[in-house]
């Protein structure tokens, strides 16, 4: 049905756009869990001061970032806590990645993929297909994969891969190019939940935007 419109390439949002998911970064219980994970990993550090830690260093690097919309990687902050509160020998790196994992899982309310967005999905399975997501590789890749989302697409670009978030154009420019489609916008849709983040930054490049509730209308797939 995309091939009617005369659409060559879709780029979709992950998350509220494909996944429905529901996360508190914020609760004491999931520090509390990630903390006594951790004492087993030999990192001694309560969950008050891994949530006062983690969070200040996420704003230091946001702060020090020369992007106007910067990003982290997780995985280097984790990393940075456990080396400092080891009480023995660590490999700081591998348990950085690993703690992000156990932080994500203890965070998770809820994530179930939305039926309609995977029959959308289905309705363009013969033109090129990506992700761009304001995601963390290091758990959000795996989330895909979990689903049964990530193998319908051409490739997936996460903002913890480049430094810097949407609606930053040059994410859009990059899967343009990575598409073919850098000199034919006009013929990628973006499809999303936020208008800043993914519908006004892709008419900004002359691309073609529309609202995920708006696509699962348009197709028969409202709820």
């Amino acid at each position: 049905m995309f091939e009617s419109c005369q659409i060559k390439g879709v780029i979709f949002d992950c998350y509220q756009t494909l996944i429905d998911i529901d996360t508190d970064e914020h609760s004491h219980e999931t520090y509390k869990t990630v903390s006594r994970w951790l004492a087993y990993q030999g990192v001694v550090v309560k969950p008050e001061k891994l949530k006062d830690s983690y969070m200040l260093k996420v704003k230091e690097r946001m702060d020090e970032s020369p992007e106007t919309y910067p990003e982290v990687r997780v995985e280097e902050v984790f990393a940075e806590i456990c080396g400092e509160n080891a009480v023995w020998r660590i490999n700081e790196k591998r348990l950085g990645v690993d703690t992000s994992r156990v932080f994500r899982a203890a965070s998770i309310r809820k994530l179930l993929p939305f039926p309609q967005s995977i029959k959308l999905i289905e309705h363009c399975i013969n033109i090129p297909k990506c992700i761009i997501s304001n995601g963390q590789r290091v758990f959000s890749e795996l989330e895909l994969r979990y689903l049964g989302l990530y193998d319908y697409f051409d490739f997936v670009i996460f903002s913890s891969d480049v430094g810097y978030k949407k609606p930053d154009l040059r994410l859009f420019m990059t899967a343009l190019k990575r598409m073919g489609l850098e000199f034919q916008p006009k013929c990628v849709m973006s499809v999303g939940d936020s208008y800043e983040n993914e519908l006004l930054p892709a008419r900004k490049l002359g691309m073609r935007a529309m609202d995920i509730e708006e696509a699962w209308e348009k197709f028969g797939l409202k709820k």
